[in-house]
């Protein structure tokens, strides 16, 4: 007798897109220009542009495995850049265009990235970046009003994408194969500070991030459909805007992109013109939102859900959100190292609040354990150490030896979290010292190592403070070897260009003497009990 079997079908990417070409061929990506204006197409045309582009990629010698960054915000064109990238089997590398160039050539390089896409606005980023690197051999300007001139930038070539494009219309049929590679190839790039503060590289794969697409889609999920019109305003270089540029092509939904303005009134002009129903982002986004609408009048009809992460939500500000925009808020909670989505809440939670992150979906198991990595005999209602495992959970930093990873398969994520009777995880702190603003980390010891090197410094520490807006905002606490010798500007100077601006501290506090532990260390939990608000 022979057994059964069934097809082999590789979780490859490019299948979301070549499915909503087929089966959704008329449902739209809409992306808002800079002149108020959207820029509009189906998923049947950016279907045949992105496989323009993979021509293009490989007439540049892209191939399996070839790293290809790109340096862009939420547009149209970065989305076919991504399936271009992916469907050949190359790896997309998002850099964060609010870091530094440094801070991001540093990442390029690691990568060895050959080509860098780049918006037509960030182009002197981009050289900059291609400058302190040797690896960038061409950078290829997309979402530009005018003909990109070609010129040199260090080693690399400049020149637009779009005229590339054009040469490449009629010869698809050299041949352009998507998906032929394993499902475990890698995919996608991912730099973060991680739990530690040094920049990792998470990599994820086909598998991984197909497996989390289909999370998004699950009812107690983001619950994504194709009836949806889904405001994306989390960035494409953030953990793959939480999977959304794949979800939307797999359910036949409109996906809506802001371009690389968010600001409250033209987020609410997006949300009119283009019938939204979901909007997806950190809460200061919302913030801005809702600040508009009350200064300016009017209704968001079409807008039932809004999904946060990244930061804690405010009670203040989640019910204000409800009340003023008629919207339910679901939390949630993820990190780059999970794909990023953890946990989200049911829309018709009862005890669904600011606070609360909601529950795992299958695929994603939680555990809290003591500080040497224990589980806790009893889970639910009892403080631990967060630790997770899963299909799109990392398991190994990109260019390390060493797993992530604990023998049994679990992730030490670095957050304090309690989960309750009804399975719903809470996260109560960090155990790190990293501060989160705006759903973007900072990292106190790189700041701390640029003001503790002026001479007149003699101890310098870094906390965070709670913000209404950003959820917290870093404070500089110095003791001076000359209280008078410096002013505040002169202290925060070097961190111009050494970091990114909105890590440099809102405050400065001068102190007679920093408190110390009994190991010699500065005592940062006094710290933060006296001064961190």
């Amino acid at each position: 007798m022979i057994d059964g079997d069934m097809q082999s079908f590789a979780l490859t990417l490019n299948k979301f897109l070549e499915h909503a070409a087929k089966w959704h061929p008329e449902a739209e990506v809409v992306t808002a220009r800079d002149d108020g204006g959207v820029d509009r197409i189906t998923y049947r045309d950016l279907y045949a542009r992105s496989v323009l582009v993979s021509a293009v990629l490989r007439d540049a010698g892209i191939g399996i495995g070839d790293r290809v960054a790109t340096l862009a915000w939420n547009t149209r064109a970065h989305v076919e850049a991504w399936y271009a990238i992916m469907g050949i089997g190359a790896v997309c590398h998002t850099l964060n265009p609010r870091l530094t160039a440094a801070q991001l050539a540093a990442m390029a390089s690691q990568s060895a990235a050959r080509i860098l896409v780049c918006s037509a606005d960030l182009l002197p980023l981009a050289r900059q970046i291609a400058a302190q690197t040797s690896t960038i051999e061409r950078i290829f300007v997309i979402d530009a009003a005018q003909p990109v001139t070609t010129e040199r930038a260090g080693a690399a070539t400049v020149g637009g994408l779009e005229s590339l494009i054009d040469a490449a219309r009629g010869e698809t049929e050299r041949d352009i194969v998507w998906g032929d590679f394993a499902e475990t190839a890698p995919s996608g790039l991912c730099f973060t500070s991680g739990t530690t503060g040094a920049p990792k590289g998470v990599t994820y794969t086909h598998r991984s991030s197909f497996l989390h697409t289909l999370r998004l889609l699950q009812t107690d999920g983001m619950a994504i459909s194709g009836t949806d019109s889904v405001l994306t305003v989390v960035p494409m270089f953030h953990a793959n805007a939480w999977g959304l540029p794949f979800a939307l092509p797999a359910a036949g939904g409109k996906l809506v992109l802001p371009g690389r303005h968010a600001d409250g009134a033209s987020l609410a002009r997006l949300i009119r013109s283009e019938g939204v129903t979901v909007g997806v982002g950190v809460p200061t986004i919302w913030l801005g939102l809702v600040e508009h609408v009350e200064a300016n009048g009017g209704d968001l009809p079409s807008l039932k859900r809004i999904i946060v992460g990244g930061a804690p939500v405010p009670p203040a500000l989640m019910e204000r959100i409800e009340r003023r925009l008629g919207v339910t808020v679901q939390t949630s909670w993820g990190m780059t190292e999970l794909s990023p989505s953890g946990t989200v809440a049911r829309p018709d939670d009862p005890a669904r609040s600011g606070a609360l992150s909601g529950r795992p979906a299958v695929g994603v198991d939680l555990m809290v354990a003591d500080a040497d990595g224990r589980p806790h005999p009893e889970q639910r209602e009892t403080e631990g150490h967060l630790h997770v495992r899963g299909a799109a959970v990392v398991e190994r930093y990109f260019g390390q030896t060493q797993p992530a990873t604990d023998a049994a398969g679990w992730f030490a994520t670095g957050d304090l979290a309690r989960i309750d009777r009804a399975g719903n995880l809470m996260i109560t702190g960090r155990a790190k010292d990293l501060i989160k603003s705006g759903g973007e980390w900072i990292n106190p010891a790189e700041i701390e190592a640029v003001v503790g090197a002026i001479p007149e410094v003699s101890l310098a520490a870094v906390i965070g403070r709670p913000d209404p807006k950003w959820g917290e905002r870093p404070v500089l606490l110095v003791e001076m070897l000359d209280a008078a010798a410096l002013s505040d500007e002169a202290l925060l100077a070097p961190l111009k260009g050494r970091v990114a601006p909105w890590w440099i501290p809102d405050e400065i506090i001068r102190l007679s003497a920093m408190p110390l532990a009994a190991t010699g260390k500065i005592d940062k939990m006094r710290l933060r009990s006296e001064y961190g608000g």
